[in-house]
C-alpha cells in the first residue's frame, strides 16, 4: 500500500515540490520543442550539437561563482531572481518565433543565457533542499525531486509534440514562461529559510556572510578533491552522460530512422522519463537504501547497455522500451548520487559542492550532445548512439579501478570516515 512520502509532511518542501512539478513540465516542453525546431531549420546533425555547446560554456564559466553565491547569499532569494530571468527568456523565445525572426543564432543565444541563469539556480535549489527537511528525510526528498523532474519530463515532451502538431512552435515557449510562476509563488509562500555558514571555523547563521571570493571557491574544490566517494560519482556522472547523451539526435532518429511524426517524437522524448518516474516511485517507498555504491554502479552499467539497445532499435516500440530502461537506470543513479553528495557535505559548503557537481553533470550531457552530433554527422545517428553506450560501460570500469572505495560504500558511513580514507 502506498504511503505519503515523509518529505511531503514538511510544508516548505511541499510548496517547492509542487512548484517544480509544474515548472519542470514547461521546461521539458521547451527543451524537446527546441530540438524539433532546429531540425525544421536545418537537417545537419551538427546544428543540434550546437545546443550542447551553447549550454556548457556558461556552466563552465559561471557554475563555481554560482555555488559560492549560494553559500553566501540567501538561496531562496537567488532562486526568485533566476526563476524570473528564465521566464523572461522563454517569453523572448516565444515572441521571436511568433514574429518570424527566429534563427539558429537567436536560439543559441537565448539557450546560453538560460544556461547562465541555471548555473546560479541549480546550486541554490539543491542546497536549499537540506534546509527544508531533516537529514533523515533527505533521501526521500531527492526521490520526490526525481519524481517531479521525471513526471514533468513525461508530460512536457508529450504536450510539446501535441502543441507543435495542433498549434505552433511559439505556443510551447509561451506556456513554459507561464509555468515558472509556480516556483516563484511557492518561494514567496514559504517565507524566509535559514541556512548556515562557516565564519572563522565556526558554524553561524546566515545573517552575516563573507563576500564571494576566490578563496571560497578554492575551499569548495579542495573539499571535493578530498572526498573520494563524492568525486568518483561526479566523474562517472560526467563520462556516462558524455558518451550516452543522444537526446539531441532524437529528431533524427524519429524522422530518418523510425519514420514517425511530431506526436510520436513527443512520446519518444518522454520515454526516458516514463522509466525514470517509475523507478523513482519505487525508491520513494524505500525508507533506507543500502549498498548505495554498488547499486549506483549497476544502474550506470544498465544505462550504458540500454543506450546500445536504443541505438540498434529499428522500430518505434523497441526504441520506446530502450528509452524506458535508460530512464529507470538514470533515475536510480540520480537519487543515490544526490543523496551521497548532500549527506556527506556540510551545509555551509553545499552550494559550492553542487556548483562543482553542476560542471560534471551538465558538462557531460552538453559536451556529449556536441560529440554525438559530430559523430552522427560523419557516421550516422545509430553509430553515434551505440558507440556512446559502449564508451559509458568502459568508463565505469576505469573509474572504479581508480576509486575502489565507491564499490563498498553503504550509505551509513559518516563524512569523517570518508575523509580519512582519502
Amino acid at each position: 500500500m502506498l504511503r505519503i512520502p515523509p518529505a511531503l509532511y514538511h510544508r516548505r518542501f511541499r510548496l517547492l515540490w509542487f512548484g517544480l512539478l509544474i515548472s519542470v513540465a514547461g521546461t521539458q516542453m521547451q527543451v524537446w520543442a527546441l530540438f524539433w525546431h532546429i531540425r525544421t531549420l536545418t537537417d545537419q546533425p551538427i546544428a543540434l550539437g550546437g545546443v550542447g555547446l551553447a549550454r556548457i560554456l556558461p556552466v563552465i564559466i559561471f557554475s563555481l561563482i554560482g555555488g559560492a553565491i549560494a553559500d553566501t547569499l540567501n538561496r531562496r532569494n537567488i532562486m526568485l531572481l533566476t526563476q524570473m530571468s528564465l521566464a523572461l527568456l522563454a517569453l523572448a523565445l516565444g515572441w521571436l518565433t511568433l514574429q518570424g525572426q527566429i534563427n539558429l543564432a537567436w536560439i543559441y543565444t537565448i539557450t546560453a543565457l538560460q544556461a547562465m541563469a541555471s548555473a546560479f539556480d541549480l546550486p541554490a535549489r539543491q542546497a536549499l533542499v537540506p534546509n527544508l527537511v531533516p537529514a533523515r528525510d533527505l533521501p526521500n526528498a531527492f526521490s520526490l525531486n526525481s519524481i517531479a523532474f521525471q513526471s514533468g519530463a513525461i508530460i512536457g515532451p508529450a504536450l510539446s509534440g501535441l502543441m507543435i502538431a495542433n498549434f505552433n512552435q511559439a505556443s510551447v515557449y509561451l506556456i513554459n514562461a507561464g509555468t515558472y510562476l509556480a516556483v516563484i509563488v511557492a518561494l514567496v509562500m514559504m517565507g524566509s529559510v535559514q541556512q548556515e555558514t562557516h565564519l572563522n571555523g565556526e558554524t553561524a547563521a546566515v545573517t552575516r556572510r563573507p563576500l564571494v571570493s576566490l578563496k571560497a571557491i578554492k575551499e569548495g574544490v579542495h573539499f571535493i578533491i578530498h572526498q573520494p566517494v563524492i568525486m568518483s560519482t561526479m566523474v562517472i556522472d560526467f563520462f556516462a552522460t558524455f558518451f550516452s547523451s543522444a537526446n539531441t539526435l532524437m529528431p533524427i532518429v524519429a524522422v530518418d530512422v523510425l519514420k514517425v511524426g511530431a506526436v510520436e517524437y513527443g512520446w519518444l522524448s518522454a520515454g526516458q522519463a516514463i522509466g525514470a518516474v517509475t523507478a523513482a516511485l519505487v525508491l520513494s517507498q524505500v525508507s533506507r537504501i543500502r549498498r548505495q555504491g554498488r547499486l549506483f554502479l549497476i544502474s550506470v552499467v544498465v544505462f550504458g547497455f540500454a543506450t546500445i539497445f536504443f541505438g540498434l532499435a529499428n522500430n518505434f516500440w523497441l526504441a520506446m522500451l530502450a528509452l524506458v530502461l535508460i530512464g529507470a537506470a538514470d533515475s536510480v543513479s540520480t537519487v543515490i548520487r544526490n543523496t551521497i553528495r548532500q549527506l556527506q557535505t556540510p551545509d555551509y559548503i553545499r552550494g559550492r559542492m553542487t556548483s562543482i557537481n553542476q560542471v560534471f553533470f551538465t558538462g557531460g550531457p552538453q559536451l556529449g550532445e556536441v560529440e554525438a552530433g559530430t559523430v552522427a554527422q560523419f557516421f550516422g545517428a545509430p553509430f553515434a548512439i551505440v558507440s556512446g553506450g559502449i564508451g559509458c560501460i568502459v568508463a565505469v570500469g576505469l573509474i572504479v579501478r581508480r576509486w575502489p572505495q565507491l564499490k563498498s560504500f553503504d550509505g551509513s558511513e559518516p563524512a569523517e570516515q570518508i575523509t580519512q580514507a582519502s
